[in-house]
């Protein structure tokens, strides 16, 4: 195995070494196809299998119900802002509700009103989006046309540890994207949940949608074609050139899922030991190392947190990057420090990330600034 860095990148996150090794033995030419992933026909026998078996691995292993269609469409997740208002909003007569935890939810707001009336139920602005909210600070109404938040905010390091509850009859719409395949959900809960690929399942350039079948019928005739989702389920996500390469290395990290760790009970409980370790060392440290979301909204996926100063800061990412630790800069909107703790993360990696941060405390405590 080759010898790398722990990448810690909020995205493009890691991927499974594994994966990248397959990966690397097929780029040039794919065994019994005679071309590379790169340059195969998206009609041609070899992708039907994998976008095939990419569907399938995705309904083992969350698992996904029949009422539901899996779609496979480009954009990311911010085209996902737009085309669920756009097809769930548009037309509907009905505001769309939105529970606002960080910065992806107030992007998704404000692509939702180019469509609509939305209702901001709840949003976190105000305490710098260091939680999630109470059952009971927000209320749902009934004559919504959708209810939608965001399960992880990568950028604040803010989690849902289970979704929040919808009216009978109000659609659940969850923007999943980086904590995506990390556990088992019951998705017979939710209208439409979306995801890009480049946290947890694949790399940039694709993003899963399971949209639930009835909910087509309320789609407005005269969308775009790609932004209807009518069009990917109609075509089999095949209505032009899709991210070839980008499901192809998908429908293997869902395999290595499913084959090598086990399923996503078995995933859980690495992403949460792995949590664990690394917020020990946050809240071992007497306040040097200072977290920022809330203990009982913290993420599993994304830790974020501060030294005493922007120097500080500084000096962590430098020696944390000559020890092998690399991408722990915090979003450029917020700073501070992000170690992004994703499904291909190994163990190892929290355990080496918590070792060095003891040390880096030990070396620069006593000479910090105190906090005021």
């Amino acid at each position: 195995m080759v010898d790398r860095p722990y990448n810690f990148s909020a995205g493009p996150g890691t991927l499974p070494v594994p994966v990248l090794e397959e990966v690397r033995d097929g780029i040039l030419m794919l065994p019994g196809v005679g071309a590379s992933p790169l340059e195969v026909s998206h009609r041609g026998a070899w992708f039907r299998d994998v976008i095939g078996e990419a569907e399938a691995n995705l309904r083992a292993l969350l698992p996904v119900p029949q009422t539901h269609r899996i779609v496979f469409c480009p954009g990311g997740a911010t085209m996902q802002f737009s085309m669920a208002a756009m097809n769930l909003l548009r037309g509907s007569g009905l505001p769309a509700a939105y529970l606002v935890s960080g910065s992806w939810g107030v992007k998704a707001v404000a692509e939702a009103r180019k469509e609509g009336d939305v209702l901001v139920l709840w949003d976190g602005a105000d305490e710098g989006y260091r939680r999630v909210p109470m059952p009971a600070e927000y209320a749902v109404p009934e004559d919504v046309a959708y209810l939608h938040f965001t399960s992880n905010e990568t950028i604040h390091g803010v989690e849902w540890d289970a979704e929040p509850v919808a009216p009978a009859g109000v659609p659940l719409v969850c923007d999943a994207s980086s904590d995506f395949l990390s556990r088992p959900l019951d998705l017979s809960r939710y209208g439409l949940l979306y995801a890009g690929a480049q946290k947890n399942a694949g790399p940039a350039g694709v993003t899963v949608a399971i949209v639930r079948e009835d909910l087509l019928e309320r789609v407005p005739d005269g969308l775009p074609s790609m932004l209807d989702y009518r069009t990917y389920v109609g075509s089999g996500s095949l209505h032009n050139t899709p991210p070839v390469f980008a499901i192809w290395i998908l429908m293997l990290v869902t395999r290595w899922l499913r084959e090598t760790v086990g399923g996503l009970d078995a995933q859980a409980a690495a992403d949460r030991e792995k949590a664990r370790i690394v917020y020990a060392a946050i809240d071992a440290s007497d306040g040097f190392y200072r977290g920022h979301a809330d203990p009982g909204s913290r993420s599993r996926m994304n830790v974020t947190f501060r030294l005493p100063d922007e120097d500080l800061d500084a000096r962590f990412l430098a020696e944390a990057a000559a020890a092998g630790l690399i991408e722990l800069r915090g979003h450029r909107s917020v700073g501070g420090i992000r170690a992004s703790l994703y499904n291909a993360m190994p163990l190892e990696g929290a355990r080496a990330l918590a070792r060095f941060m003891g040390a880096f405390r030990a070396a620069h405590a006593a000479a910090a600034p105190a906090r005021g």
